[in-house]
């Protein structure tokens, strides 16, 4: 039997009169409307090559405008393009037959359309043909087509780049295209070629007041997943369209994030509106920026005294008293309030006989938290029946030795922000004898201070005596109280007074450790080389018995203090912790990896590269004897994650992974890192996970996790949550520690929310 020539099998080409019967069968399947214009086109097609150039011109406008008006909208691939496919390739053999005239122009200006569906992978030939073609209007073939152009650019520019070839042409193509997509509310699409093309700037020429607050957002959201320093280039770009446009308040957040104070005072200085430079100073109160203001800023006089009080949060009491009254949260709380022991079982009240002074501190705690800045209380504050003293000083003496530090220390919680009154009401305890009663009141004073500058200087004045006592815990109260109430001032007078007791040869182990931490908190963020010189030479002057002592471990976070989101400026230090003992060489690394990255949001280093990467890896290690630096691995990871949703969501499943598999140090930090990433952010499945860990049979695992909740719902009043502790409680009844823990975690979340969240 002969086989049919026509027929094709498996490995054999088609005839030339198959192929014709298929094409005929397809002209078939076409409407006529259709079928009209693929004629229309093929006749276009014969006209172009035709050598009357007038004929020319007629089928290359006549091609271009069908062209065009089915380019508008691109759902599929438009007729007059499918069409012309099989015509490409003599298209573009002509041209390169034509002699250069406006009509080889226009003829490259269809080529390049028609390669948007034609072009094979790596030619450009779109971009290639638009730059031998005419200057027309770009938009004329489509969003489509713009967006296909821009994307050959972003890989041209770069080969160029390589190849150190010139640009002028491509930039002047991409002036056209960002004006475009500005236009068309293509915003993204603009910035992204601009990113590529290194030409940001152009982007404050072609923004407008309909859309440069889509812009600045979409700027501001990719500036998280850039590395530094276009990260910096982006939000500078950003910075300058809100100064065009005089939002002046998003530009200075901007100028904040970047830690650039000069363009805090362009901010100032741009501005004339005295109730704006209120707001701005309000945000620079906020922020806990020491900041001047001069003429320039402000040129009269009163105005300026009034804006310097508002960033000194000379007012801040006033204001935060005000808020409150308004929305009727006043009343102070009493421990008994939160504890609402009603609710619980019978078998709970047992508990106070386990342990009385660790349910009084707790009270002390409680009562600070839920009542702190209001000025009143049902502890401290409230009138005694008796003839002498207040009803503090009845308080006081409820507890022992360290709780009554944290019960006078915790009158001044109550009176936060308020100096004048704040420091009338500690002094009485200046006079008493008990060593832990002073430090106490010591530390109130800074507590008291927190985050007010005062002229003068009144922390530094009742403190500063204090500081060279002999007895260990007076000092430690004084430095803290130093610590807090000048935290992030860089104040070169702390650092006279602190800096010498880390050298002390006879000072104890606890009196450096919270001297480091003090100086931290002053100069936080600062990098300040002196400061960490001061702690390294004290780590490096310990004993090998000294660096056991879990005080020890307050050193490097001193340090890592200094380089707090400093990322990459912390490399020289933490170089040189590679070097210390080995007891503490690998803590003190993460912990200074931590801190330095600590609210970055960076995804190059969130997304697990390499830091949390690096951080994740020391996790799945075992442990040799001694070793205890798995736990700043783990809070690493959160601290570094804490600032950006996506980060924050993956940094949680990878916790979870180290819960299953870690080892026992490290199922002890987890709960303390989802409680760090989800503060005042009750997410359900968060919840659960601490709710399952405060039940484990590791307590400190469970005290963790119970610490957590309170973190997780502080200032939120969450009911769940608050279920949760109160069932805790009558669970842990017996277990002073836990109930401990509980209660304290009770008092964050039924806070007014006025300071928790």
């Amino acid at each position: 039997m002969t086989p049919d020539p026509n027929a094709s099998s498996s490995g054999t080409v088609p005839s030339k009169d198959s192929k014709k019967k298929k094409d005929e069968k397809k002209e078939e399947d076409l409407s006529d409307e259709d079928l009209a214009l693929k004629q229309q086109l093929e006749l276009y097609v014969e006209r172009v090559q035709d050598p009357d150039t007038g004929l020319q011109k007629v089928a290359l406008e006549s091609m271009r405008q069908e062209i065009q008006t089915s380019t508008s909208s691109m759902t599929s691939v438009p007729k007059p393009l499918k069409f012309l496919r099989p015509h490409y390739g003599i298209l573009k053999a002509y041209y390169e037959t034509m002699q250069d005239s406006d009509l080889k122009k226009y003829l490259a200006d269809i080529l390049s359309v028609l390669a948007l569906t034609m072009s094979a992978e790596g030619e450009w030939e779109s971009l290639k043909y638009r730059l031998l073609g005419s200057e027309g209007d770009i938009g004329s073939w489509g969003h489509e087509y713009v967006r296909n152009l821009a994307g050959e650019i972003a890989q041209e520019y770069a080969q160029r780049l390589d190849e150190e070839d010139p640009i002028d042409d491509l930039m002047e193509l991409v002036e056209q295209i960002v004006a475009f997509h500005m236009k068309h509310n293509a915003e993204p699409e603009a910035v992204d070629l601009l990113m590529e093309v290194g030409y940001l700037v152009l982007l404050i020429e072609h923004v407008d007041s309909m859309n440069f607050k889509r812009t600045c957002l979409y700027l501001t959201s990719s500036a998280r997943y850039l590395p530094g320093p276009d990260d910096m280039s982006v939000l500078h770009v950003a910075y300058m369209i809100y100064l065009k446009f005089e939002e002046f308040p998003n530009a200075l957040q901007i100028a904040l994030f970047m830690n650039n104070m000069k363009y805090v005072m362009r901010v100032f200085t741009s501005c004339d509106c005295l109730l704006r430079k209120k707001q701005f100073c309000y945000i620079l109160a906020r922020h806990g920026i020491s900041f001047e203001l001069d003429d320039e800023m402000v040129a009269d006089d009163d105005d300026r005294e009034v804006l310097q009080e508002i960033i000194n949060n000379s007012k801040l009491s006033e204001g935060y008293l005000t808020l409150a009254r308004d929305i009727e949260v006043m009343e102070p709380k009493s421990p008994e309030d939160i504890y609402k022991a009603h609710l619980l079982d019978g078998r709970a009240s047992a508990g106070a006989s386990v342990d009385l002074a660790r349910q009084n501190l707790a009270a002390s705690f409680v009562n600070a938290f839920v009542n702190a800045g209001f000025g009143q209380d049902k502890l401290m504050t409230v009138p005694s029946d008796n003839s002498n003293g207040g009803s503090s000083s009845n308080w006081l003496f409820k507890n022992k030795e360290h709780g009554k530090t944290s019960a006078a220390a915790s009158l001044s919680m109550i009176l936060l922000w308020d100096v004048d009154a704040g420091l009338a009401q500690i002094d009485k305890y200046f006079h008493l004898s008990d060593s832990h009663i002073i430090a106490g009141a010591l530390l109130g004073v800074g507590i008291v201070n927190c985050g007010i500058k005062n002229d003068c200087d009144p922390a530094l004045a009742l403190l500063g005596d204090y500081v060279d006592k002999d007895d260990s815990s007076v000092r430690i109260g004084a430095i803290m109280g130093l610590g807090i109430a000048y935290a992030g001032s860089q104040n070169e007078q702390i650092r006279i007074k602190l800096a010498p007791i880390l050298n002390e040869a006879k000072a104890p182990l606890d009196v450096i450790a919270f001297t480091a931490i003090s100086l931290g908190l002053v100069y936080v963020g600062s990098c300040n080389k002196e400061v960490a010189k001061a702690i390294i030479c004290a780590l490096m002057d310990r004993s090998e018995s000294e660096l056991g002592e879990p005080l020890t471990r307050l050193l490097p976070l001193g340090l890592g203090l200094l380089y707090l989101g400093k990322q990459k400026h912390v490399a020289k230090t933490a170089e040189v912790s590679l070097t210390f003992n080995g007891k503490i060489r690998k803590y003190c690394y993460m912990t200074l990896l931590s801190c330095a990255y600590a609210g970055t949001g960076n995804v190059l280093k969130l997304i697990f590269f390499p830091q949390v990467q690096n951080l994740l890896s020391h996790c799945s290690q075992h442990l040799n004897k001694g070793e205890t630096h798995q736990g700043p691995a783990v809070l690493g990871i959160a601290m570094v994650a804490m600032a950006e949703e996506l980060g924050l969501e993956m940094a949680i499943r990878s916790l979870e992974h180290l819960l299953q598999y870690g080892e026992r140090n490290i199922r002890q930090a987890v709960p303390l890192a989802l409680g760090l990433l989800c503060i005042s952010n009750p997410k359900v499945y968060v919840m659960d996970t601490l709710s399952r860990l405060s039940h484990d049979t590791d307590s400190e695992a469970a005290m963790a996790a119970v610490i957590s909740l309170g973190l997780i719902g502080a200032g939120t009043n969450n009911a769940r949550i608050a279920g949760m502790l109160r069932n805790l409680s009558s669970y842990y009844y017996k277990d002073a520690s836990l109930l401990f823990c509980s209660n304290c975690a009770r008092s964050c979340t039924f806070g007014e929310g006025l300071i928790n969240s």
